[in-house]
């Protein structure tokens, strides 16, 4: 028995420097993802609508930062209670984890598994205000992401990461967060988008970005920031996961990127950069779930098969009529069903676990569990911001008046606007040219 003791004694992780320096610059990657997220929403909005856009992802880091320290990480993460939520006294406002105390069963502390976790938390409800731009309430913004991160997202994580989470001890593979993340925030959108309403004039008027080369700047602090969301989430690379996770995610990428651009090529005639961004994060948001369980092959596969689905489900919001701005349930939710359900058929048993897919000879069984863990996530986070939205709605009001959202949302919210051109062809930067009128030479103000 103390030669046992012993031997278990030695076989205890210890505190791996290299492991933690690594999780704490992904957790720094994810963080950069949330201003790459404000930076991609605002260039797709109208110019009187990009500082409000910006906020909204900007306001999450403050919120649901403090949140997750005081019960988030314990409501997520904590001791399991009936498969639905976790609670660890202790952990409220991390008053019982010390600097040294280990993640359960990895060698770093719990400290820096709490801080990447927080990351993935703000960007969540960050994610769902694309769909909302243009007519909600700052205020309301702000309280609602309050409620949506303590009743669904929180939760949420439980049952698909946390110990004794129905959704985890299922079997559901979620590498990163397909179905806690992109789907949850997908189905929030819609949720909401239901409840408040339309924006004035759309499919009548012009909404057009104002700003591509901040949305393509965007995508690009995404894509980089990604590579910590998913080669992170295995906490460590001491067996490759994690090296294989960060290539299926460039690949995916690629490959989705692509296939969007084809798409657009033969739908509408051409390649455009809104298109390229789009695809980029369709392919992004598919590999989340997946890529610890698929070759690099099986990832460009699930990255192509995304940037079609994706590229043809954006136009679904005016065959149906729900005014989805930013395209988050097109991308995001659509992106995060079919990330997640491709690992019932490409799971190639080589990579996070020994788990094949219908191609790899494994059956449907991985397909459907992924069934159940996509629709259960769905369904609540559908149904439960609903209500929240709903409630707000009825309390303090969602929307913005109708004079506000035409006069521009930035200006109403915030008392600011995205540009000054005061300055610009006025006093002494006015210039003159000289041009040709009527045959004489005259001095015109340019």
């Amino acid at each position: 028995m103390a030669s046992a003791a012993i031997t278990l004694a030695a076989e205890a992780p210890k505190l791996s420097a290299a492991n933690t320096g690594f999780m704490l610059i992904c957790s720094a990657l994810v963080l950069l993802m949330t201003p790459g997220l404000a930076f991609f929403y605002g260039g797709m909005v109208r110019v009187k609508s990009t500082l409000n856009m910006l906020m909204m992802s900007f306001i999450s880091i403050g919120i649901v930062t403090l949140l997750w320290v005081v019960y988030g990480f314990s409501m997520a993460f904590g001791t399991d209670k009936g498969g639905l939520i976790g609670w660890t006294s202790g952990w409220v406002g991390l008053s019982d984890i010390g600097t040294t105390d280990l993640w359960d069963g990895y060698n770093i502390p719990i400290l820096t598994f709490m801080v990447f976790q927080m990351m993935f938390a703000v960007i969540t409800p960050a994610l769902i205000s694309g769909a909302l731009a243009d007519r909600v309430k700052f205020s309301a913004w702000a309280l609602f992401v309050a409620l949506w991160a303590t009743v669904v997202y929180f939760p949420v994580a439980h049952w698909v990461w946390g110990a004794g989470g129905w959704a985890f001890e299922l079997g559901v593979i979620d590498f990163a967060g397909g179905t806690a993340v992109h789907i949850n925030a997908g189905a929030a959108a819609l949720g909401v988008i239901l409840v408040i309403g339309k924006r004035v004039g759309f499919k009548k008027d012009p909404m057009r970005p104002h700003s591509l080369p901040l949305v393509m700047l965007g995508a690009g602090l995404l894509w980089f920031g990604w590579f910590g969301f998913n080669a992170g989430s295995w906490l460590g690379n001491d067996d490759g996961v994690g090296t294989l996770m960060f290539v299926n995610t460039q690949v995916a990428t690629a490959a989705a990127m692509l296939a969007w651009l084809v798409y657009e090529k033969i739908r509408h005639g051409a390649f455009t950069t809104l298109g390229a961004a789009s695809g980029a994060v369709a392919g992004l948001v598919a590999i989340t779930p997946s890529g610890g369980a698929v070759s690099p092959i099986g990832a460009i596969a699930v990255g192509a098969i995304a940037g079609l689905l994706c590229a043809m489900a954006v136009g679904l919001k005016y065959k149906f009529g729900y005014d989805d701005s930013l395209d988050v349930v097109g991308v995001h939710l659509v992106g995060g069903v079919v990330g997640s359900l491709l690992i019932g058929l490409f799971a190639s048993g080589k990579g996070q676990s020994e788990v094949e897919g219908l191609f790899y000879g494994g059956g449907l069984d991985q397909f459907w569990k992924q069934c159940a863990g996509v629709f259960a996530v769905l369904g609540y986070s559908l149904v439960a911001s609903a209500i929240l939205a709903f409630l707000l709605d009825k309390t303090i009001g969602m929307r913005v008046s109708e004079d506000d959202e035409i006069a521009g949302i930035d200006q109403a919210e915030h008392a600011e606007t995205a540009y000054d051109f005061s300055g610009a062809g006025g006093g002494a930067a006015r210039t003159s040219v000289t041009a040709a009128v009527g045959g004489e030479s005259k001095k015109v103000d340019a």
